[in-house]
């Protein structure tokens, strides 16, 4: 059996179907991802990609066999679910904060409203600083996304996925610029891509560099508590309570599982990046491919 969550309107409603704690639902007739059958999410936080985090909404534990059940990039769809019983709001902030997407223990840190935050007073998601208002911040007092500076509140830096600081574009690493993608200073353009320590003619919007953005291993995965060992279970105390625990992987070990479970044309993706070197690509993930380098 596969275990999650599902969530409710305040009557227990999903897209206007009528559920109960306690029973089994069938669907007759074939399942297809977001077009029929019944939904739910492993992942506690996943669900609010779909429902606001509103304690008026109410969220259960669910369960569907294997065999009858398609599984998605957030969300899985199956043709029986059991609805096995309901949890406190308690319980839901700890099923995200404390097991699912946070780096430390319990909630890592404290007076989070969003997702996934490791720091504290946070009202976005997965942030890893403090007093951020966006989107994956590992920096602080970020009111952008995904951010890892420190002190973006606008004028400082009130662009997007910026490492620098003080930048009012986005995607910049270096300091005070203007554009995107710019590692420098005071930059007011869009410079070309880099590529396995090369400088190039290839632009941002090659489809070949769109292709693996947003690509990549996840370094961290969900351990139930079913499937943790007497030391682990001794190491999380609270992950019977959560039901789990979120595991921290070494980057290539990261790497290597991703690898192993990628596409053959995610892989053809990474190695027909510009310049592609298969021993940089080794250095880096720690991964091996008999690839000739690209131009």
């Amino acid at each position: 059996m596969i275990k999650g969550f599902k969530c409710f309107d305040k009557d227990m409603k999903c897209r206007g179907f009528q559920f109960e704690v306690g029973k089994t639902y069938e669907h007759k007739g074939p399942i297809s991802m977001c077009e029929s059958g019944f939904h739910y999410c492993e992942k506690a936080q996943d669900i609010f990609n779909y429902y606001n985090f509103d304690p008026t909404n109410r969220v259960c534990a669910v369960e569907s066999p294997v065999k009858d059940t398609k599984k998605g990039e957030d969300k899985n769809v199956t043709s029986c679910l059991t609805i096995l019983r309901e949890l406190t709001w308690h319980e839901v902030l700890d099923a995200v904060n404390t097991g699912r997407g946070n780096s430390g223990d319990s909630n890592s840190g404290h007076w989070n409203s969003g997702h996934r935050n490791s720091g504290h007073w946070n009202s976005g998601h997965r942030n890893s600083g403090h007093s951020n208002s966006g989107h994956s911040n590992s920096g602080h007092r970020n009111s952008g996304h995904w951010n890892s500076g420190h002190w973006n509140s606008g004028h400082s830096n009130s662009g997007h996925s910026n490492s620098g600081h003080r930048n009012s574009g986005h995607w910049n690493s270096g300091h005070w610029n203007s554009g995107d993608s710019n590692s420098g200073l005071f930059c007011t353009n869009t410079p070309n891509v880099r590529l396995f320590n090369r400088y190039s003619k290839v632009p941002w919007s090659d489809p070949r560099i769109q292709a693996v953005l947003g690509r990549g291993p996840d370094t961290t995965e969900w351990v139930y508590f079913s499937e943790m060992t007497a030391e682990e279970k001794e190491k999380h105390p609270k992950a019977e309570t959560t039901g789990g625990y979120l595991k921290k992987l070494e980057y290539k070990a990261a790497w290597q599982k991703y690898w192993g479970n990628a596409s053959e044309q995610v892989k053809n993706d990474f190695q027909n990046l510009p310049f592609f070197n298969a021993e940089i690509f080794h250095e880096i993930t720690g991964i091996k491919v008999a690839v000739k380098e690209k131009v």
